[in-house]
């Protein structure tokens, strides 16, 4: 039986900014170390689910616009007994940024977030301490309806998200000058860290993302930093195959602002280590492998 490498039906907005195919670099590695693996589309109705032994998740790049249908066929997973990489309950965890209150629950840095869910919840209170916000949707991707905003632009936006909301609740968050500076990434395989990079915006946004025009600068993280990361790895994601700690370091100690364990861009950039990496992870998770059976 064959392993599904579970991807989207590819739409390439999220592929802009993007020299290599990261998902043919991995597959093309993981298939040439023997194992038994094929790029499946992962919400194509035709697929046999049962012809696997399990599921990669690797680019499911379009889930939160089949929000309800994901969670369906992560359950339609689990209930047929297939393993699930990341598993599925870590992945149904992280695909809502309320997640991030758990975290910052545990007393680990956070950039500061509040939730709305209704407008008149919203009350000036809320603005203290920032004359710059961000808004963005709990369930999203891409920087979909992600917003930066003054203060006294509120009114404006509240005319928007008052017919956003009726579809999915938002997230409040102040906007990190450091942002500027650049947003590190720090990757793991298995639970040890891989590699990192920092993401700049381009001139005039605030926005990171690569296919949104923002600059990629593979780095070597401080020990200080991997270690301070290191934090939501052994706290949230011990267990998973892969995962992205996202954050900006503010007088030196680094604030979460996403933990990436659905489908993360890996930023693998074809280095044999890191697919090496990567290969080793799958392998702990199913040491079978290494027999190629």
């Amino acid at each position: 039986m064959k392993f599904a490498f579970a991807v989207y039906q590819v739409q390439h907005k999220y592929n802009n900014g993007t020299v290599r195919d990261e998902d043919a670099d991995v597959l093309t590695y993981l298939q040439q170390k023997g194992l038994p693996i094929e790029k499946v589309v992962w919400d194509n109705p035709n697929i046999q689910w049962t012809h696997y032994k399990a599921v990669i998740l690797k680019a499911p790049w379009d889930y939160h616009e089949k929000y309800s249908k994901f969670i369906s066929w992560l359950d339609q997973l689990q209930n047929l007994g297939i393993p699930v990489w990341n598993e599925v309950d870590i992945v149904k965890w992280n695909s809502d940024k309320h997640y991030l209150a758990d975290i910052a629950q545990k007393g680990l840095p956070v950039i500061p977030t509040r939730y709305i869910h209704q407008l008149d919840e919203v009350t000036e209170s809320w603005f203290e301490g920032s004359d710059k916000w961000v808004i963005k949707p709990c369930i999203s991707a891409g920087a979909k309806n992600t917003l930066l905003f003054e203060v006294a632009q509120w009114p404006e936006i509240a005319s928007h998200l008052e017919s956003w909301l009726k579809e999915e609740p938002y997230m409040l968050q102040p906007y990190v000058k450091e942002i500027q500076s650049g947003e590190w990434s720090l990757l793991y395989f298995g639970g040890k860290y891989s590699h990192s990079l920092l993401k700049t915006p381009k001139d005039a946004d605030f926005r990171v993302q690569h296919y949104l025009g923002g600059k990629v600068d593979y780095r070597t993280a401080s020990s200080n930093l991997i270690q301070q990361a290191q934090r939501y790895i052994d706290t949230f994601a011990s267990n998973t195959l892969y995962a992205r700690v996202d954050g900006v370091l503010i007088n030196e100690v680094f604030h979460l602002m996403e933990l990436e364990l659905i489908e993360p861009y890996l930023f693998i950039n074809g280095e044999e280590s890191r697919l090496e990496a990567y290969y080793q992870a799958v392998l702990s998770k199913c040491p079978f492998l290494s027999g190629n059976e």
